[in-house]
């Protein structure tokens, strides 16, 4: 038996995304965002609310880097999705380690083992939010969490999403198959 829960959206997994960006004065920001993911080979997606200080800083820079939240990250992340950065430096409480990305004007925090730099190529306010898709113009990885093949291993990476239902984290299971292969038994 099924049933109606209404509007409720239920899209999982929703990665946990931490969006760094400089202000105007240079000062690195980030926040956690739940809103995006990837929509294309070389290209990412976020949707931000407009009073967020990322996305003022977004308007002026027109950079990003993207880091994906981990298990070991966790607190970290969590952090900095609470408090905002227009109420204080979160960067310089959470103690984290910042450098400047060698290929877009926004800064690389080095605690996460895998980060997006890019740049934002559409920006358009749509009601209380602002769409942002980026290129990715690199990806710096940690080398522990690649493959024997140079690869990213999700597995060694652990990445979190966020469960919008029940406002929980979890951590991104086991391989379970084989993409476009596997349906090809129905073929």
């Amino acid at each position: 038996m099924k049933k109606n829960l209404g509007n409720t959206p239920v899209a999982a997994p929703l990665p946990v995304l931490i969006v760094a960006t400089y202000d105007e004065q240079g000062t690195p920001n980030a926040m956690n965002a739940a809103w995006g993911g990837q929509c294309g080979y070389h290209h990412v997606a976020l949707n931000l609310a407009l009073g967020h200080k990322t996305t003022e800083n977004l308007k002026h820079t027109k950079a990003f880097t993207l880091s994906i939240a981990t298990l070991d990250t966790l607190v970290l992340s969590d952090y900095f999705g609470l408090v905002s950065g227009r109420k204080e430096n979160k960067i310089e409480k959470a103690g984290v380690h910042i450098a400047h990305s060698e290929f877009v004007n926004a800064p690389i925090i080095y605690e996460y083992p895998l980060t997006l730099e890019c740049k934002a190529v559409e920006m358009q306010e749509v009601l209380d939010e602002m769409h942002v898709v980026g290129e990715v113009v690199n990806a710096q990885v940690d080398e522990s969490i690649l493959n024997t093949q140079g690869k990213v291993d999700l597995g060694k990476l652990q990445p979190i999403s966020f469960n919008s239902v029940l406002c929980a984290y979890r951590v991104l299971g086991d391989v379970v198959g084989k993409a476009f292969k596997d349906g090809s038994t129905l073929l």
